[in-house]
């Protein structure tokens, strides 16, 4: 199990026990939440998406007390106020930053003055050699599987992550398809010296996702989602009536809707299970239960001491 910040270059970037980190999710990945999976060992995240400079300054604020460990911020390109963010990033003491949804070259420069250190997000072999190349220090492999936005190449995390890891100088980031042990190891076994994991996290006690959503993951299955937004920004999120009818419109019209309407209906800005957006990835079909951080990162490299076990006596015994 890669566990050590001495033995392994994911946890050392992040400053942490696990390179097990939190996924990015708007409105839902916030200060409690990052704060369990920083003090379980992992690496916590909190989702800036759309949050105005001072709420940012109050979240890290608040992780602050509840946490001492490395706490990173999510921050997306496109956004206008992405300088910003970073800034306020910067000012509050925060080290790594992860980045999607746009060129890391464009901030690199203040990132780099303000010593952090970034993680970009990634789906397919061009978009990472450009990451590398702008000098970030690592990349965010995302399948197609995953939940929330997603590359347009519909390329799977078994076929992403090796063909990252033949090709980058720089450490890869497994995420999308990992709800567990056996995910995270089928990552370490692709070549990945890190997995990323949010709809695990969705099921988690430490998560302010409503109840109705948690209920609903619970109770789907690998088929329960469907990709929004085609042509724009495609997005996974679970099957329901709303985003059935916007499924059912053709591309451009989704589009439309997913961009008028989309802060209107996310799940966290209200609705319920068949009015609202629920961003998930096929690893719905995979949670079962609410459980604490604690439990779920125990679970994890628990499992990938018992999996590493079964691979040695199986095949070298």
């Amino acid at each position: 199990m890669p566990s050590c910040s001495k033995n392994n270059p994911v946890s050392e970037i992040l400053g942490t026990q696990y390179p097990i980190v939190l996924g990015a999710m708007r409105l839902i990945t916030h200060a409690r939440l990052a704060a369990a999976v920083s003090n379980a060992g992992g690496f916590g995240l909190i989702a800036a998406s759309g949050m105005a400079p001072e709420t940012l300054r109050r979240q890290l604020e608040e992780v602050k007390a509840l946490t001492d460990k490395p706490v990173g911020v999510n921050i997306p390109v496109y956004r206008p106020n992405a300088q910003e963010l970073i800034e306020v990033a910067i000012e509050m003491g925060v080290k790594t930053i992860s980045t999607s949804a746009g060129s890391p070259a464009k901030i690199m420069g203040l990132a780099r003055e303000g010593g952090l250190k970034v993680v970009h997000k990634v789906s397919s072999l061009a978009m990472a050699l450009k990451a590398q190349d702008a000098g970030v220090d690592a990349v965010t492999a995302m399948g197609f599987e995953a939940g929330g936005h997603v590359g347009r190449e519909h390329v799977t995390s078994f076929c992403l992550i090796p063909q990252l890891v033949d090709n980058l100088d720089i450490p890869v980031i497994a995420a999308g398809g990992i709800a567990d042990s056996r995910g995270a190891a089928a990552a370490f076994a692709l070549g990945a010296q890190g997995v990323e994991m949010g709809t695990r996290f969705v099921l988690s006690t430490e998560s302010g996702a409503p109840a109705f959503f948690k209920d609903c993951l619970i109770n789907a299955d690998c088929e329960a989602t469907l990709i929004l937004g085609k042509e724009a920004m495609p997005i996974r999120v679970l099957k329901n009536a709303v985003t059935k009818m916007v499924a059912g419109m053709d591309a451009g019209e989704a589009d439309k809707a997913m961009i008028k309407s989309g802060d209107a209906t996310y799940v966290m800005s209200g609705g319920d299970r068949q009015t609202a957006v629920m961003p998930c990835g096929q690893t719905a079909g995979l949670v079962a239960g609410e459980q604490s951080v604690e439990e779920i990162i125990r679970e994890i490299t628990e499992g990938l001491r018992r999996i590493g076990w079964q691979m040695e006596k199986s095949f070298f015994s």
